[in-house]
């Protein structure tokens, strides 16, 4: 079925949403996308129901260390939660209404929020190695909007709003939470790329010019697509190597999830208090 040309993207939408549905077919409240490093948050939810991504019809499949690639649905904090167990990004080669696709079948799983967690550089000098940063802001530098084409109208208006695109009151909720915990947490903006290479020095100084906290690959067409559907969204980065001067060096893959590591449970806290309170 997956390889079928001719069937139209609101079509493969709902072929995904049966499929769902026919194994669990109760209201759910909030969906959540887990980043790379950052999938730990699982453990903390009552699993009803775990679904690979290559059963789902017209689910992309994620091809990323440490991204598992499962649907998870159960409660957490006392409510109905769908959780990404790994997300999917463009420089994998998909487009972006595919890399989007599973925020569009949250939608018609009923989800009236949306958290996603990422791991990012650390543009902003006073960042640290397993910091958290709150994304109150981002600046979108991919080559692709997923809402680029024949608008959804079912989901939303052509040209929606995005002057608050990461929900204030969920932002400031997260930050008396982080404050109750003495979890130490920043705010910032968050500025994605294509990627899959990490940006030269000239660049990383370039995007801290134009305003970017932090840096990574992903999030940003998720959130387009959870705004265009009117989703009020949460996110939140763990930096996980320093982009500022004097801090750039090489980068491995195990540096990366040992900094995830390192920021996960005080994530994860903030995001189980927050999900009770929505």
């Amino acid at each position: 079925m997956n390889d079928a040309s001719n069937i139209s993207y609101t079509d493969k939408i709902n072929f995904a949403l049966d499929y769902i549905r026919q194994k669990f077919n109760a209201p759910l409240d909030v969906g959540i996308i887990l980043g790379t490093g950052l999938g730990q948050l699982i453990n903390n939810i009552e699993i009803e129901l775990e679904i690979s991504y290559q059963e789902i019809p017209y689910f992309p499949v994620s091809t990323v260390e440490s991204h598992k690639g499962k649907l998870i649905i159960g409660k957490l904090s006392g409510k109905s939660v769908v959780a990404m167990q790994g997300r999917f990004h463009y420089y994998e080669g998909y487009s972006m209404k595919e890399v989007t696709f599973p925020v569009r079948v949250m939608k018609k799983l009923g989800i009236q929020y949306l958290f996603v967690s990422n791991a990012a550089g650390g543009l902003n000098p006073d960042f640290g190695i397993g910091d958290m940063m709150i994304i109150n802001d981002h600046i979108d530098l991919f080559p692709e909007n997923p809402l680029r084409g024949k608008n959804l109208d079912e989901f939303g208006v052509r040209f929606p709003d995005m002057s608050e695109p990461y929900d204030l009151s969920l932002i400031q909720k997260a930050l008396k939470i982080a404050e109750a915990n003495q979890i130490h947490v920043h705010q910032g903006v968050y500025a994605a790329v294509q990627g899959p290479n990490l940006e030269t020095k000239a660049e990383y100084n370039y995007l801290r010019v134009i305003g970017g906290d932090a840096i990574g690959m992903s999030t940003i067409p998720e959130v387009i697509v959870a705004r265009h559907m009117d989703i009020p969204v949460f996110a939140i980065s763990a930096i996980t190597d320093l982009c500022s001067p004097g801090n750039i060096k090489k980068v491995r893959i195990e540096e990366v999830l040992a900094a995830a590591a390192k920021a996960e449970p005080g994530m994860s806290l903030i995001i189980r208090e927050l999900v009770k309170l929505v």
